[in-house]
């Protein structure tokens, strides 16, 4: 998918993403702040802010956020927000996760949740976030990730027919070889359970859609449905996803 094209539909449904309850409420946003203890005097990166909640939750912890996307309507809502919740340190600016427009060694923590599997090259950007963390800097990340083997490919493959931006969630193996790779060890590693409301994460299709979505998630051999875990409760369907939760420090 073109960056363009992400950008349109990032664009049309911006509004969504603030109050969007896996981003706005998700377990992994506090266990955030908890994990990347942050201090008042840090200056602080937000990549792909999305509805900005990460800028957001962190802000009142330390003297600056800047929180970038590749969206301007992303951008533009973030902005709006921090001044209704009064959080004047907060700063937007476009980047792309993979060039990011800040010097070498300019912040004391990076933060990136819920966003790399939309990414064009993970290892480009873990290679920014590395390049722009000061010496034993911390980098907290959080995306969905996916089971080695048939039941992540058909985990991607669904999620990639709901939303053509998303390329491809990882596993934790392949998160734990490339954060390596770019000399950012994890300190730490978690994973965290995510219900998904079907109502909310499909409502932007047509029944057609939505019905073989439904299907993909409730037709499913015994392996898939383990892992998605689907089912009615009080009379709305869910499944599950499964986050993982790095804290990484700058070698």
């Amino acid at each position: 998918m073109s960056k363009t094209a992400v950008q349109e539909q990032f664009g049309k449904t911006a509004a969504h993403y603030l109050t969007s309850k896996p981003h706005a409420q998700g377990k992994s946003l506090e266990r955030l702040v908890t994990l990347a203890a942050p201090q008042q005097d840090w200056r602080v990166l937000d990549i792909a802010t999305g509805g900005g909640h990460v800028a957001y939750t962190f802000a009142p912890h330390v003297a600056r956020v800047w929180a970038t996307d590749v969206t301007q309507e992303m951008l533009d809502q973030v902005k709006a927000e921090a001044g209704r919740r009064g959080l004047d340190n907060v700063r937007v600016t476009y980047a792309k996760a993979e060039a990011l427009p800040f010097e070498d060694a300019s912040f004391d923590l990076v933060t990136c949740r819920i966003a790399p599997h939309h990414f064009d090259s993970i290892p480009d950007f873990l290679a920014e976030v590395h390049r722009v963390l000061k010496p034993g800097g911390t980098f907290a990340l959080v995306d969905n990730v996916v089971p080695v083997g048939s039941v992540g490919d058909y985990i991607n493959a669904f999620e990639r027919l709901r939303d053509p931006s998303h390329l491809r969630a990882w596993t934790l193996d392949e998160w734990r070889d490339a954060l390596k790779a770019a000399h950012l060890p994890p300190t730490h590693e978690e994973t965290l359970d995510k219900k998904m409301e079907f109502k909310s994460w499909a409502a932007r299709y047509d029944d057609t859609m939505k019905a073989l979505l439904r299907a993909m998630l409730s037709q499913v051999t015994p392996d898939v449905a383990a892992f998605l875990k689907p089912q009615t409760e009080n009379g709305d369907f869910v499944f599950h996803l499964r986050e993982g939760l790095f804290i990484a420090k700058k070698q």
